[in-house]
């Protein structure tokens, strides 16, 4: 029997349908029963013993099996193998089987498993024609002399793939045991619990796309394999499938181009299971840099330009779609095609671009589809990505084949620029979301760290699949490291959008954290993690310099560190926590620890002391106080930590990851990186300092409290909640800088008014009489609409409500409006602050509340003051309320 704790475990893994569903955490005397909660009761009444006394089952694949079957089959083996110590017996019948078997194929496909429908073994009805789902199922006497066998059908190959990746997972093998050298755990016996259980994805085409990939990728990429090749993507198509993805968009960055470079990259990627697509600008199954390749054939290399050049690029247009043919099948490689046109490079197109020439290009790009596919091109799949200014097309007018998926776009730091308004009419190609974890671009490059929260990823992707956004889910993932788990989440929940509950999403960073290194630590690990992530998001470190935060100053009894010291004592205690949980790990855990919780942590706490010690060095030196020189050293010496951390992240497990972090990250003074990583600038003091004092130890002191007449309150602190037209009130902890967040649930839901009553109280205790303002702290999100700016309401006691409106532009160049100065703002700060003037109040107990009207409005933290506030980066710290 199992312990009930281990029972538990395995029910909360369960109820999360998430890539974290894999935990090995089970004591090693008893047998790992890799459970996932059957969903009928077909089947045998007894568990499969996938492993029993260290001996794997056999693995039945059918001589004539489709090559993405085949590979997750050798994957499966070597899992077994992983799990066992010993590879299991691989069979392409089942004559001459005498114990346990996994038989893997696809309904319709395999023989041997339509004679198990034949012969009412296994009832897979629901399976035919769904797109990826699959059937596994514990079956008693399948074959004669085989007493059990698990049936992993799928409806397709890729539902094959992930049945079976799904199983892998639960035994203990994680996705990432070769892009993070996650260890998995030997277990003796392991039980795949009795009946069946049916699976699916809700989001068509889920994946990411390999971007901004020099240095760090392509660096190690050379290092390790030679280059970008068939050889490195074999190990992220598998990344890909066993987080149960499908689609890619390769790495671009010239002189890069997947289907040239390596003919083999195409044919494996299909060959495992891998839709391929190219990226939002790379149209026409073509890599950007294939323009500027062969320019002396006549072809390529002249004006990107079709109102000057559109027989060249139709030519070289065809030549994507033909290669994509090319498979020799009739059918050719599987494949989204993007369509539309950006300027070359990735840039907007010309001034002289409009609606009615993007419409002719888009219809002379289809003709190509049909006249090489050879039928109508309603049947090959097609996007048309609205990224940046090409969006202004849509809102202008222009008109897309139904049949065309419309790939929506973030504003490149997390915020959904426009969805389909509710009640949109349902289109045949569906909608999408293109989002980002690193990006390129103004008003800062962001490359080097995960900087993502998943709670923001959640909030912004719940709301994405509440109005229509449900054919393609990809993300730009820079490296792919350091995003192991931000990805993760990214595509457990677009496997599942509704299992991602804001109950799951709370208990997501535990199960991941458990999934990877065991049950022990996994609480602490999943704090850990969330805590970094909060930490991180306020500011981009590639935004951080001396001058991002206040110090408290200079007083008789020493310095106050002031806002900028408190960030600094947060990553500190994060660190120590760090340190503490690695002493308690295994050492074959500690290579992964160190790439996916070590690593990140100590290099953002040394990199925020290293801006705190030069603020010191720059306010000091300024006044010609010696005790300058002490936070100089602490420059100097947190600039060499620096390098050396990412010296060991380049040497740990026999130098794998070998130039994976070389992405500058320090003193930026303008969007794009420097190009080789700098100390900030340091002062010294000497002279005319006697030398006794020059190396005078600063004495800190308690940070100076919060003025009286200002009260801040976390949005999570509200006292009553009130509902109505359907919507809640729901806390989503972590959803801030600083704390969590409030938003009314579910999303997606039509403008509101004061009027329906739903709305926030906060009770609040006015200690000085005065004029009041009321500062809001919301997450910087974007009308999806594009009606004018998002609006809410709020009011004090039973006073007027005062309707207030955050209206933010995103823009990919200069911020020469206001609207587009505010977004600017708000992305480098990663809030926006609205305030209102309250009127007078007196001194006692007030209410304040805050009243829905537009959907997308996230509330983190509220002020109330009747004094005048200080300069604060993150607001004043909250008080009791009243």
């Amino acid at each position: 029997m199992v312990a009930e704790a281990s029972k538990r475990a395995i029910t909360r893994r369960v109820l999360l349908c998430s890539a974290a569903c894999a935990s090995a955490a089970f004591s090693l005397g008893a047998p790992l029963i890799a459970s996932s909660r059957p969903s009928s009761r077909q089947g045998s009444a007894k568990a499969f013993p996938l492993i029993e006394n260290a001996v794997p089952a056999a693995i039945l694949i059918d001589r004539n099996a489709d090559t993405a079957v085949v590979h997750v089959a050798d994957s499966f083996s070597g899992d077994l193998e992983r799990v066992s110590g010993r590879r299991p017996q691989r069979v392409a019948s089942p004559d001459a089987l005498r114990g346990p078997v996994v038989v893997i194929g696809v309904i319709g496909q395999s023989p041997t498993i339509d004679r198990l429908v034949q012969t009412g073994k296994i009832d897979a009805a629901g399976l035919h024609g769904e797109w990826e789902a699959f059937l596994q199922i514990v079956v008693d006497d399948p074959f004669p002399g085989v007493p059990q066998a698990l049936v992993i059908v799928g409806s397709d190959r890729r539902g094959a793939v992930f049945g079976t990746y799904d199983i892998s997972e639960r035994i203990g093998v994680s996705p990432w045991y070769w892009f993070a050298d996650v260890p998995v755990t030997r277990r003796r016996d392991v039980l795949i619990p009795a009946g069946a259980r049916r699976d699916q994805p809700r989001v068509r085409y889920r994946g990411f796309f390999i971007n901004d990939e020099d240095p760090s990728f392509s660096g190690w990429a050379r290092k390790k394999f030679g280059g970008i090749n068939a050889a490195l993507y074999a190990h992220v198509f598998e990344l890909l499938l066993r987080m149960k993805g499908n689609y890619l968009w390769p790495a671009m960055w010239a002189p890069k181009a997947f289907a040239a470079d390596d003919p083999d990259n195409q044919r494996l990627a299909d060959a495992m299971g891998v839709v391929m697509g190219s990226s939002h600008h790379e149209v026409m199954m073509r890599a950007q840099d294939e323009w500027h390749r062969h320019t002396d054939q006549g072809v390529t290399g002249g004006a990107w330009d079709y109102t000057r050049n559109a027989g060249n690029l139709r030519t070289f247009w065809r030549g994507g779609i033909e290669r994509m043919m090319s498979k020799g099948d009739g059918k050719g490689y599987e494949s989204v095609v993007t369509i539309g046109m950006r300027g070359d490079g990735d840039e907007a197109m010309t001034e002289g671009a409009a609606v009615p020439l993007l419409e002719q290009i888009v219809a002379g790009q289809r003709k190509i589809i049909a006249d090489v596919t050879g039928k109508p091109a309603s049947e090959t799949p097609q996007i048309w990505a609205l990224y940046k200014e090409v969006q202004d097309y849509y809102d202008h007018g222009m008109k897309v084949p139904d049949d065309v998926t419309l790939l929506f776009s973030d504003d490149n730091w997390g915020q959904i620029r426009r969805l389909p308004a509710p009640g949109t009419p349902a289109r045949r190609g569906g909608y999408g979301i293109y989002y980002h974890f690193d990006y390129v671009g103004g008003p800062r490059n962001y490359k080097w760290i995960n900087t993502n929260q998943i709670e923001k990823v959640w909030q912004q992707m719940d709301l994405a699949y509440a109005r229509g956004a449900r054919a393609m889910w990809i993300v730009n993932v820079g490296d792919i490291k350091p995003m192991e788990y931000p990805l993760s989440f990214f595509l457990a929940m677009a496997w599942n959008p509704e299992a991602m509950t804001p109950a799951a999403l709370a208990a997501y960073p535990a199960a991941w954290a458990e999934a990877v290194f065991g049950r022990e630590q996994a609480g602490r690990i999943g704090e850990m993690i969330t805590a970094y992530s909060r930490y991180t998001a306020r500011r981009k470190p590639e935004l951080i310099d001396q001058d991002s935060f206040p110090l408290g100053g200079i007083t008789p009894g020493g310095l106050d560190g002031g806002e900028f010291g408190a960030m600094v004592a947060e990553w500190d205690a994060l660190e120590a926590h760090m340190l503490d949980a690695r002493a308690r790990l295994r050492p074959d855990q500690l290579d992964s620890y160190y790439q996916l919780v070590e690593f990140p942590i100590a290099a953002m706490a040394n990199l925020y002391r290293l801006y705190y010690a030069a603020a010191w060095n720059k306010l000091l030196a300024g006044r010609n106080d010696a005790r300058a020189n002490f936070f100089a050293d602490e420059v100097e010496t947190g600039f060499a930590r620096d390098g050396e951390l990412t010296r060991r992240y380049h040497t740990i497990h026999d130098g794998k990851w070998d130039g994976m972090m070389a992405q500058v990250h320090m003193s930026y003074v303008i969007w794009n990186d420097p190009t080789q990583q700098t100390m900030p600038s340091i002062m010294r003091v000497g002279a005319d300092t006697p030398s006794d004092r020059r190396d005078q130890k600063p004495k800190f002191v308690e940070r100076a409290p919060v003025l009286e007449g200002v009260i801040a309150i976390e949005a999570t602190a509200f006292r009553r909640a009130r509902g109505g037209r359907g919507l809640h009130w729901a806390r989503i902890p972590n959803l801030s800088r600083t704390g969590g967040a409030v938003l009314a649930l579910p999303q997606g839901r039509p403008a509101t008014s004061p009027g329906d009553g739903i709305c926030l109280e906060y009770d609040v205790a006015v200690e000085k009489a005065g004029p009041a303002t009321l500062t809001l702290d919301l997450a910087p999100t974007l009308d999806t609409m594009g009606a004018g700016g998002l609006r809410l309401g709020v009011s004090i006691d039973d006073g007027p409500i005062q309707t207030l409106k955050m209206d933010l532009e995103p823009t990919g160049g200069a911020s020469d409006n206001p609207a587009g100065k505010r977004w600017t703002q708000a992305v480098c700060d990663n809030v926006w602050r609205l305030s209102a003037t309250m009127g007078n109040l007196a001194a006692g107990h007030h209410v304040v509340k805050f009243w829905r009207i537009d959907d997308n409005v996230v509330l983190q933290k509220l002020v109330l003051s009747t004094v005048p506030l200080s300069p604060s980066y993150l607001g004043p710290e909250p008080r009791a309320v009243g």
